[in-house]
């Protein structure tokens, strides 16, 4: 293993159990509660108890097959026997035969429908609580471990409703139908079958506490398997600039062996008990045989009788040790079901109040007032902000890279909620608001534009529900998107690839200003919307988005100062405090902290200038 990978997963574990106790407590009761409700609950009920009904009827015909047969090895064995008495046994053994087939696949057919309907109902559910949560959860989430969520945990989760599900409850209910029979039989080689049971339910437990564990470190590492995978695909082109190939197929290598290794113990103690049960299963036969034979000697049982004695000891014994060798396919359902469910019990970190509002617009009139923010308690990044915008006011936003300028940009969309101050939106509290009226009223174009992989025209539709294809051209034509789609090969229908691969960087960024024009937003927030194009493209862009900005409050992030200096203001942070707020004329009059940038970049003048010798730059 490389030393790179080791502290990787050195930093992880340490990650994972900080805070909590080595054994963790056994959950896997509420777990198998919590699954079976996608299968057995709600709508599903009445159809998952047919289905039940189903399985113990065809299961009681399968139970009375050794009965039947026994009593007709007794006519046979009789000196009195007659065919005409042996067929009363035979022909009742054929129909219950025929009645365990018939009603076993239709009961097969429809635990079979629930298990897809089941996975169904938990990926909609997983997914659809995915989308309420915060940024905050996808902020402390890698892609891969979410992906490796909806996939891998899923697939595990798969398998158990398909095959650990129908196939338990068959052996459950064969296994206390045939106890009872055995009993009302002959209570004597009931017992005598009855003596390994407690050593098959020993061995099952003991593997059991063993393999859970295993299967739950299964699950993370193939989250970390795909995190890696996923990260190293996305950040492909570093791999190859760098000629970095054979140390991402060592670290892939690395991550695989953890995962063959961990799978193989996990795998290991919870198939080998299966020989060993097997074993028992024949010891038990073998008991029964004997005893039985030496009580016929004796004459103290029928021979046909000890004959259905062993084969009921075959049914209770199988599905002991099917029941075994389903403990794996169950238990690494259950770790992904623990997974899945983690996720399910996430809460989003900023939530509606109960007597919310939606924000109703009266010209973008801000007002911040000693707003203190931090993303881990005790750690501010935002530090006693006050300011005020007007309705209409563009407002660029500088300072050195990491003074919080993209924090006061996800506060005042609410994508966090402050510790303490005040923000008004025309004169309502930001967190008096529903969070979905406010965002229909705020646009955000980033820095790096992101385009689904579907049609030009679909996702400049996204923006609004019902947006026409004459609004979505005129938006384009707006933002000078329209030319360059024409020229695509097939127009406003080319179906991009995956964020607009098969795009220039400033044609998808028109196309994402384009899209915000669709939406038609009251307040704009742009974040390095112009960082990553040519200064012709530039010009195209900063062409729509004044366009899109047009008597709009907005807000616009930038690094390079001449792209704001236009604003009616300028905010200027350092450390996660405005250390200075106007327009650029009276920044550079006053020349303090804003003029030490700006003489940075257009007069090779740094902080360590003359112009800002008693500057200092701090990131939060």
């Amino acid at each position: 293993m490389t030393t790179a990978t080791a502290e990787r997963k050195s930093l992880k574990v340490r990650e994972k159990t900080a805070g909590k106790s080595i054994e963790q407590p056994d959950d896997s009761g509420k777990i198998l509660r919590r699954l079976m409700f996608y299968m057995a609950g709600e709508d599903a009920r009445p159809k998952f108890i047919g289905a039940l009904i189903l399985r113990v009827f065809a299961l009681c015909g399968l139970t009375a097959i050794p009965f039947l047969t026994g009593q007709g090895i007794n006519v046979i064995s009789s000196p009195n026997g007659t065919s005409a008495e042996l067929q009363r046994f035979i022909i009742p053994a054929l129909i219950a035969g025929g009645f365990y087939l018939l009603l076993s696949f239709l009961a097969d057919r429809v635990f079979a429908d629930l298990a897809t309907r089941a996975l169904n109902k938990l990926q909609k559910h997983l997914f659809s609580h995915m989308q309420t949560l915060s940024i905050s959860f996808f902020d402390r989430q890698p892609i891969g471990e979410l992906m490796s969520r909806l996939t891998n945990d899923t697939e595990v989760v798969s398998l158990f409703y398909e095959q650990a599900v129908s196939q338990m409850i068959r052996e459950l209910v064969q296994i206390t139908l045939t106890l009872v029979v055995m009993l009302l039989i002959d209570l004597r080689l009931t017992v005598i079958a009855l003596l390994v049971v407690p050593v098959m339910l020993y061995l099952m437990n003991a593997v059991t506490r063993i393999a859970t564990p295993a299967f739950d470190m299964l699950q993370e590492e193939l989250g970390s398997l795909s995190g890696f995978q996923e990260e190293t695909i996305s950040g492909s082109k570093v791999i190859i600039s760098n000629r970095r190939h054979e140390w991402a197929e060592e670290e892939n290598k690395e991550y695989a062996v953890t995962v063959f290794d961990t799978g193989s113990k996990a795998f290991f103690n919870s198939l080998v008990q299966y020989p060993l049960t097997q074993t028992l299963i024949y010891v038990q036969i073998v008991l029964v045989l004997l005893s039985g034979s030496v009580m016929v000697i004796e004459g103290n049982i029928e021979l046909g009788t000890v004959i259905a004695f062993a084969g009921y000891a075959a049914l209770l014994s199988k599905p002991l040790s099917n029941i075994a060798n389903l403990i794996s396919t169950a238990l690494n359902g259950f770790s992904g079901g623990r997974r899945v469910f983690k996720i399910i019990d996430e809460e989003p970190t900023v939530n509606d109040a109960p007597d919310a509002v939606d924000y109703e617009f009266k010209g973008g009139h801000i007002q911040c007032t000693d707003v203190d923010f931090s993303y881990i308690p005790g750690r501010k990044i935002l530090r006693h902000n006050t300011f005020e915008v007007q309705p209409g006011e563009s407002i660029g936003i500088c300072g050195p890279t990491g003074a919080g300028k993209s924090t006061l940009i996800n506060i005042l969309t609410r994508y966090y909620d402050i510790d303490s101050g005040t923000i008004l939106i025309d004169g309502q509290d930001l967190s008096k608001l529903t969070q979905e009226s406010l965002r229909k009223q705020i646009g955000v174009v980033l820095q790096e534009a992101f385009l689904f992989t579907d049609t030009v025209m679909n996702n400049l539709k996204y923006a609004r529900e019902g947006a026409t294809e004459e609004e979505c051209i005129e938006a384009a034509k707006q933002a000078n998107a329209h030319d360059f789609i024409m020229n695509l090969p097939r127009g406003y229908d080319t179906m991009l690839t995956e964020r607009g691969a098969n795009l220039s960087q400033g044609q998808r960024q028109m196309i994402t200003i384009a899209r915000a024009m669709v939406a038609d937003p009251k307040l704009m927030i742009l974040d390095e919307a112009t960082s990553n194009v040519d200064t012709r493209t530039e010009k195209l862009i900063q062409d729509g988005l004044r366009k899109l900005m047009e008597g709009k409050t907005s807000f616009s992030i930038a690094h390079r100062l001449a792209t704001i200096r236009d604003s009616a203001k300028i905010m200027v942070l350092n450390g996660g405090e405005i250390v200075e707020f106007a327009s650029h004329d009276e920044l550079m009059a006053k020349k303090g902290f804003y003029y030490a940038l700006y003489m940075s970049q257009f007069k090779g003048k740094g902080p360590a200038g003359r112009a800002a010798a008693d500057i200092d730059f701090v990131s939060t």
